[in-house]
């Protein structure tokens, strides 16, 4: 398990780019599959950092609403 890996009874990770979401926190925020929302990061429609050794997606909370705003 990467360091700072939220749980379900911690807050999602805040830095200098703003509160950081799991692929899996931003599926269930848009109701999608987790292999969907990673494809989105996938095809650019999405924008993501790389964490950890393993590479784990991180998804800027703003960058989610802002996807929310163009998909409607």
């Amino acid at each position: 398990m990467c360091p700072n890996t939220r749980t379900e009874n911690t807050p999602m990770m805040t830095n200098e780019v703003g509160k950081l979401l799991t692929a899996a926190e931003v599926a269930e925020m848009l109701h999608l599959h987790v292999n969907t929302v990673k494809r989105l990061g996938d095809r650019g429609e999405l924008p993501f950092f790389r964490v950890c050794k393993r590479g784990d997606r991180r998804f800027r909370y703003d960058d989610v609403l802002d996807f929310l705003r163009r998909s409607k």
